[in-house]
């Protein structure tokens, strides 16, 4: 442990995400602002389409937050998930010259994908004052709800990265599963849209979809249905957790065992 986090590592952990942040954004007018203005563009399409047009989520309360909240905790697994698929073989120079930890360079993405979250959280707590949505006390819950949604798009990011070295098509499925995982998460919709019980639980059963759902219980509305409000047996309540776990170690044992081969399949 003190390995991992020695002052060589952290200095090489800062550089990689300083260069991660310039590389994305060169060339572009704006620069890091874009990553403020993405979200609240698509924001804005989705609000007029879903809620101005469509009257989706007419009787929830500060439905624009609930939205807008929806979306920033997707994007940020789906932001995290995307940048690191890749992220190995961006790297491929640097991993054939150099002796470097290769899950650093997964990591320096998530760490990239954590300041983009503070930054648009931000916005949130702006929407939420100008919304008048009430500073809740279980609004303390919303960093460990964040941490769930990290660890497994860090599981998932590691298996993806690793993946990736040698299955190029890897990119194109996980294109389609966040395609399909984003229209079943209960993102621009509500829960309570979705019509027979038994539904509802098979969605909350996404790990995805019991994070978005508790953090809008957290810092909207206590409205919101969460595993808590359909589940009575701990046991199931306890299930998306476990599957979160569950992929972290197995994308960590996957990483660890395809670590050594990268540079020969680069």
């Amino acid at each position: 442990m003190r390995h991992i986090f020695s002052k060589k590592n952290k200095a090489l952990l800062s550089e990689l995400v300083r260069t991660d942040f310039k590389l994305r954004y060169q060339g572009s007018v704006l620069g890091y602002a874009w990553s403020l203005l993405r979200p609240l563009f698509l924001f804005l399409t989705l609000y007029i389409v879903f809620v101005k047009f469509l009257k989706i989520g007419a009787g929830v309360p500060h439905y624009p937050v609930y939205l807008l909240l929806g979306l920033v905790v997707w994007n940020f697994f789906a932001e995290m998930t995307s940048q690191s698929l890749g992220s190995i073989v961006g790297r491929g120079d640097l991993i054939r010259k150099i002796r470097i930890p290769r899950w650093m360079i997964v990591l320096s993405s998530s760490v990239s994908a954590l300041i983009n979250l503070s930054l648009t959280m931000l916005v949130i707590l702006v929407f939420m004052y100008f919304n008048h949505v009430e500073l809740m006390r279980t609004v303390i819950w919303f960093p460990l709800i964040m941490l769930q949604v990290y660890l497994l798009a860090l599981g998932t990011s590691l298996f993806l990265a690793a993946s990736f070295v040698k299955y190029r098509d890897m990119s194109y499925i996980w294109e389609v599963i966040m395609q399909a995982a984003f229209y079943a998460t209960p993102i621009l919709y509500p829960l309570s849209a979705i019509p027979g019980l038994k539904y509802q639980k098979i969605l909350l059963m996404n790990p995805m979809a019991t994070a978005v759902q508790d953090a809008r219980y957290a810092m909207v509305t206590h409205k919101t249905i969460t595993v808590d409000t359909l589940f009575s047996n701990p046991y199931i309540r306890l299930a998306p957790y476990g599957l979160t776990l569950i992929i972290l170690v197995l994308g960590v044992l996957y990483f660890k065992k395809r670590a050594p081969h990268f540079a020969e399949d680069l």
